[in-house]
């Protein structure tokens, strides 16, 4: 029975202007070294937005490198769905800036805060929308300056964290509703705010009045991340009846390598079928997973009728995954 289905039509990525590599840190005066942030993360250096690079303009960079690439101009979007954690005001929301910054006068914008799983989650917003018909196209967006959000005395978050965007076009396409169908074949998202005090900013406009600052338990994130993972791995799996050995790519939330590399075994998949940008990115939030699809599209490793498995876990805790056949 045929199907809409939501098809990846193109991708793009904005990083900062300034990379900062773990020898920078040490030279800022964060009490660390390069060895040490290596063997507990596999984090090499990352990105970090000057005073003009906003969370909108860096998103904005992203969303018009996808429409070039998809050969998609303004007039042919209806919907912006971004995940962030950080956007550029309290209101509006950040994705009504970028409809505004492309001249997009018209559909629908809105914000996801998932945190790390932000982009999972905005991704399955806009696919229920372009399924339900209530769009055509869709910009899908992860953006994060979350090295605003930083205690430069704490080193064991401040230098885990960097900034950038990624983005994806969808289009609604006539699919036979199998999985050989281009698009998004499945999507799971999950939560569970019992978890707040593992993962949190200790500020907001309702309490603090402030931004704040990053607090985590790592030891209970990386536990909790690798369970909840796979879970919602098998989950896709089982749904669409796929097996692990039938994954192309798995492109993960880029927090952690041995996450990272603990999920790609799970798989059984061999570590050159894993994408992996955390050692030069570092952990980007909800940008991390479509930073890295632009970069593994854009350099060839990404080939269209390939399957594209996604996943994150983030504050609250949240994750997700969703299947794609690109």
């Amino acid at each position: 029975m045929s199907r809409l289905r939501s098809v990846v039509a193109g991708f793009g990525s904005a990083l900062p202007r300034a990379r900062v590599t773990n020898d920078d840190l040490v030279a800022r005066g964060v009490e660390t070294s390069d060895e040490w942030i290596r063997q507990r993360t596999g984090i090499a250096g990352r990105y970090m937005a000057d005073a003009d690079e906003t969370t909108v303009s860096l998103a904005t960079s992203a969303a018009r490198a996808a429409l070039d690439r998809a050969g998609m101009g303004p007039d042919d979007v209806d919907l912006i769905v971004l995940g962030t954690t950080t956007p550029d005001d309290t209101f509006p929301a950040s994705a009504t800036q970028v409809q505004a910054a492309l001249g997009i006068h018209h559909g629908f914008a809105f914000d996801v805060q998932a945190v790390c799983s932000g982009f999972v989650y905005a991704l399955a917003m806009a696919d229920n929308c372009l399924r339900l018909g209530q769009a055509r196209a869709a910009l899908v967006i992860g953006a994060e300056t979350f090295t605003r959000l930083l205690d430069w005395e704490d080193r064991t978050t401040c230098v885990l964290f960097g900034d950038g965007a990624g983005a994806v076009v969808l289009r609604a396409e006539e699919g036979t509703g199998t999985n050989a169908d281009r698009g998004i074949l499945t999507t799971h998202l999950h939560s569970d705010g019992r978890h707040r005090d593992a993962l949190y900013v200790d500020g907001g406009p309702s309490t603090t009045g402030t931004v704040g600052h990053v607090r985590m338990k790592g030891q209970e994130v990386f536990r909790h991340a690798v369970n909840r993972l796979a879970e919602v791995v098998d989950e896709a799996l089982t749904a669409t009846g796929i097996r692990p050995d039938e994954i192309d790519w798995l492109v993960p939330h880029q927090a952690n390598r041995r996450i990272i590399d603990a999920m790609g075994r799970k798989l059984g998949l061999p570590p050159e079928k894993v994408v992996v940008t955390v050692d030069r990115h570092a952990n980007t939030s909800a940008a991390s997973i479509p930073l890295a699809l632009a970069e593994a599209a854009a350099d060839g490793r990404i080939q269209p009728g390939q399957l594209v498995l996604i996943e994150a876990m983030g504050g609250g805790f949240t994750w997700g995954s969703s299947l794609i056949r690109w």
